[in-house]
């Protein structure tokens, strides 16, 4: 993998060369190799494997403040030649924009940090391996209670590979990454024929990083087997308990208003309100991109700056903004790090490990200290709008009274303003999930409307 980085890096930066001598006044290669393995087993038998290797080359060029973008994936030099030339063609007949330009090169990345991404071991896992484990973790999940009687199966699925960017300035740098995922998802029966799926997954950079195949499959089918009998409840305003499951759908709707391409097209609730209050004192918010072994990791962004920890949120008040750099030009800021880049597209802010801090509230305590309420466990559909901050759900969980769990529920739907939501955050879990790149404790909100019967 050593060596096949430094190709990359290689070819990107020789393509970089070759646009510049072409014509280009800037030029941006991105250059991608990976890898994939996924197998997957149902009721006991092998249902997919699938083994994928693909590399390809992305070119952003800019003449004359005209960009344009295009990707290949045949990287002979006669093929690549064209490639160049038909991208300045492109160029040249698009519209011009002043923010278009490669990075201040001060603010390039000059020391790459070991973040701790790539694992040789999981590159040792073949077909008949991985099969294996996910029999073992089907079979834990159907044994886990009476009502399991079905699967949608158990998938392991590994991606490895290498990143590789460089610009017409002299940058060319790179880094490998792996990432596994375990995944097992059992189904149980329940009254009026009716079917209660539940699901378990473990993910992590190293090998040593994921759970056992057992404790998933347990507690895959635990959950399926909690949901039996769930029912709706009464329309009623309640505190909400959000577990991390739940949880990281709302800061992934919250990442989305806090995105400077959201500021730059108006499209956000928050505009204009740095340095005031958008949450609870208890909430303060992180990306973090140099979380060693984080599977948002990554030693330098999209348009080449280093990465970094920027505070979105600090006790409730909001702090900064997402920007990669276009962005950040076309809003009169500086770029936080924050750069994606697809192979095929320009680059545009996002989050890498996107953190909420942990609080001081063990979870037993947060739904103790709930006298009539809701435990949320999963949150389905697509209700935020980013301008108003309306946000609306369907959610699904269990009713709480007197500080005990009593009954699941299913079937009943979630709102407030995501103003009045983040503001009523009243307790924050002291234990962090960092199985995905959002990351989140359990934390409870004092009020939300909870729509179900009536």
């Amino acid at each position: 993998m050593n060596d096949l980085l430094e190709q990359c890096r290689e070819l990107a930066a020789r393509t970089a060369e070759q646009a510049r001598r072409a014509g280009a006044a800037a030029a941006e290669v991105l250059v991608r190799d990976g890898s994939e393995l996924t197998a997957k087993v149902r009721m006991g038998e092998p249902e997919l494997v699938k083994q994928a290797q693909s590399r390809a080359l992305g070119l952003r060029v800019i003449v004359d403040g005209r960009a344009a973008v295009t990707y290949t994936s045949d990287l002979s030099p006669a093929a690549l030649a064209r490639f160049v030339d038909d991208t300045l063609g492109l160029a040249r007949i698009a519209e011009p924009d002043d923010a278009n330009g490669l990075p201040d090169p001060a603010e390039l990345a000059r020391e790459l940090p070991d973040l701790e991404l790539y694992d040789e071991a999981l590159l040792g896992i073949d077909a008949a391996t991985a099969l294996g484990w996910g029999k073992i973790g089907e079979a834990a999940a159907r044994a886990a209670g009476p009502h399991v009687t079905g699967s949608e199966g158990a998938t392991f699925t590994r991606l490895a590979g290498v990143s590789a960017f460089a610009t017409s300035d002299g940058f060319a740098a790179g880094w490998r990454a792996t990432l596994a995922l375990f995944l097992v998802s059992p189904v149980c029966d329940d009254e009026g024929g009716k079917k209660r799926a539940g699901s378990w997954w473990t993910s992590a950079r190293f090998l040593e990083g994921l759970d056992p195949w057992e404790e998933v499959g347990r507690e895959a089918g635990r959950r399926a087997e909690s949901a039996v009998g769930s029912r709706r409840v009464d329309t009623c305003q309640v505190p909400v308990v959000f577990d991390p499951e739940a949880g990281r759908h709302l800061l992934s709707a919250f990442a989305a208003a806090v995105n400077g391409s959201a500021w730059r097209r108006r499209g956000s609730y928050l505009i204009g309100r740095e340095g005031g209050r958008c949450a609870s004192p208890l909430v303060t918010l992180v990306d973090d991109a140099l979380v060693p072994r984080g599977p948002g990791s990554r030693p330098f962004d999209g348009d080449g700056l280093a990465s970094r920890a920027t505070i979105v949120v600090e006790e409730g008040v909001l702090r900064d903004v997402l920007c990669d750099v276009y962005t950040a030009r076309k809003l009169g800021r500086r770029s936080t790090g924050s750069a994606s880049r697809g192979i095929g597209g320009m680059s545009s802010p996002s989050t890498t490990n996107f953190v909420m801090r942990a609080g001081a509230t063990p979870a037993a305590e947060m739904v103790a200290g709930v006298e009539r309420g809701f435990l949320c466990t999963d949150l389905m559909g697509f209700g935020f709008n980013a301008v108003t901050g309306d946000f609306s759900r369907g959610a699904s969980g269990f009713w709480i009274e007197k500080g005990e769990r009593v009954f699941p529920v299913s079937e009943v739907t979630l709102s407030a303003n995501f103003d009045d939501l983040w503001q009523g955050v009243d307790a924050v879990g002291d234990t962090l999930d960092r199985r995905a790149a959002i990351v989140c404790p359990m934390f409870r909100v004092a009020r939300m409307t909870l729509a179900g019967k009536g």
